[in-house]
């Protein structure tokens, strides 16, 4: 077993920096002219502002495990303020859940698995989305995000910045962390799942790991390692 050598002072400074790169981001590229942008330029800044916003779930999810600070208060301070920035999300349901989804992997327990579409990925991605806009959850995001897109037009952002570096991204990030953190290590296939964890790891570069979602496609690392953050990951499958 991996001993836990998790460097906390890392891992908020990586924290930290994704925050601050996200927040950056955002104003610039709400300012931005889009009459004066390629359509290049464009789907960069939403590939850029989409890979972000997964990063903001990915502080979150570290900080569920509790390897983004030695203090557990500062943990959950983090989770709080990342799954209001994501999408007004309740961290105590995210964290709940996850611990379920750690538990009971790939079952009917766990509440990221979907048994009756486990093979159809838009199915499964409907019951996934649901399972965290249930009950009040629903009216806080659509309040929410109401108030937010009229003040920000209030502050005379464009509607096509808000929509394209705002609100699209939000869509692509939660399709973004469902493929390559749910659907793709979990979905049933003709090849037996190696143990307990019932995931799987795509044998991406490291490079395409990252880009493609914070490392977690290499999910079985994840599950087994839970202690150790995204970060780390690479180094683990490397012996794995």
């Amino acid at each position: 077993m991996l001993a836990a050598k998790n460097n906390f002072s890392v891992s908020m400074t990586v924290s930290f920096t994704i925050l601050t790169f996200w927040l950056i981001s955002l104003i610039f590229c709400l300012k931005l002219n889009i009459s004066d942008l390629s359509s290049i330029s464009i789907f960069a800044g939403i590939y850029v502002r989409t890979f972000l916003h997964a990063g903001i779930f990915i502080i979150i999810h570290d900080s569920i495990h509790g390897v983004v600070s030695q203090s557990q208060k500062i943990n959950s301070l983090m989770g709080r303020v990342a799954a209001g920035l994501y999408a007004l999300l309740s961290y105590k349901t995210l964290a709940i859940n996850h611990r379920q989804h750690h538990r009971y992997p790939a079952t009917e327990k766990d509440p990221d698995f979907c048994v009756a579409n486990s093979h159809n990925y838009w199915l499964w991605y409907v019951s996934f989305m649901k399972n965290y806009q249930q009950g009040k959850q629903c009216w806080i995001l659509f309040l929410g995000m109401t108030i937010i897109f009229f003040s920000l037009i209030a502050f005379q952002v464009a509607i096509a910045n808000i929509l394209l570096f705002w609100v699209i991204p939000i869509i692509l990030s939660s399709l973004q962390l469902f493929t390559f953190g749910i659907y793709l290590p979990h979905r049933p296939t003709e090849e037996n799942y190696r143990d307990r964890h019932q995931a799987r790891s795509n044998n991406y570069s490291v490079f395409l790991s990252f880009i493609t979602c914070y490392h977690f496609g290499y999910h079985w690392e994840h599950h087994q390692y839970p202690h150790l953050p995204w970060y780390e990951l690479p180094s683990v499958r490397q012996k794995s």
